[in-house]
């Protein structure tokens, strides 16, 4: 945009700034008129410019406080590197597609709102890669041409690698043949290299080099354990209230109904203490 390149240089600095990993943002993807746009909210980007990166940043106006922060945001709004964005519902059948972003007239920079971003930055990392890309496709399409010694050297690399894939597969496939005689043999069972594909480093996925297959079961004993505990519980609660009732009884006892002179039988309940208790 024209407006960008007439940014004075501490703007665009600032701009530079957010825009870099380095600041910290939470940057979300969004959609306008078909092409996918970063966006972020206000209140990321004035954390951002009160953080100590912020303060290690070279040419830059500096910030101390909330209201600078929202002063030099609102200045780099005006020139366009963000602008405010209104977000709708997601652009596609699936809950997690880019929402839909609409641009707002009003142009002003509150922490609350979100802002798209209209600004690349710095392009030199694009332009490196792809001038990398352009060497290698040559260096490949002339290979014929390579000394002899360049070529033989790309020989023996490549065979090392397929070297180093094809023992990793044949690893895998062994342990795997021995989990399953162990299994048989000694159960629960044995695996070797137990790492070999879990996410930790590539010497850590040597390291124990067996162990046995324990978890699902011990596992499993903890519920059981769990279970069997919950019902001593309630066999215990069961318990005491068997014997807290176990000291009432109850017997018929024959009262006189009063002034009507016969004799009737009514029921009367007496507390009795257990002997036993």
């Amino acid at each position: 945009m024209e407006q960008q390149t007439k940014a004075p240089p501490e703007i665009q600095k600032v701009a530079l700034f957010l825009r870099s990993s380095g600041a910290g943002i939470k940057v979300r993807v969004g959609a306008m008129n078909g092409k996918r746009l970063d966006y972020f909210k206000g209140k990321s980007a004035i954390k951002a410019l009160l953080s100590p990166a912020y303060q290690k940043a070279k040419g830059v106006r500096p910030i101390s406080s909330e209201e600078e922060a929202k002063t030099v945001l609102s200045a780099v709004n005006a020139f366009a590197f963000f602008l405010r964005v209104s977000r709708g519902a997601p652009s596609g059948a699936s809950s997690s597609s880019p929402k839909n972003l609409t641009l707002i007239q009003d142009q002003t920079f509150a922490p609350d709102e979100y802002y798209a971003w209209f600004y690349d930055g710095s392009q030199w990392t694009t332009y490196a890669g792809g001038i990398l890309m352009v060497v290698l496709m040559l260096a490949g399409v002339m290979f014929p041409l390579w000394p002899p010694v360049l070529r033989l050297g790309v020989w023996y690399l490549s065979m090392g690698m397929l070297g180093l894939v094809g023992l990793f597969f044949v690893i895998a496939i062994i342990r795997l043949i021995f989990y399953i005689i162990t299994v048989v043999v000694v159960s629960p069972g044995i695996w070797i290299f137990p790492k070999l594909f879990a996410d930790v480093g590539f010497v850590e996925s040597f390291i124990p080099l067996w162990e046995w297959d324990e978890k699902k079961k011990s596992k499993k004993k903890a519920g059981e354990k769990k279970g069997k505990g919950k019902e001593k519980e309630k066999s215990k609660g069961k318990e005491k209230s068997n014997n807290g009732s176990s000291h009432v009884s109850a017997h018929i006892e024959e009262v006189d109904s009063g002034d009507s002179g016969s004799r009737r039988r009514a029921p009367r309940i007496e507390e009795v203490q257990d002997e036993d208790a």
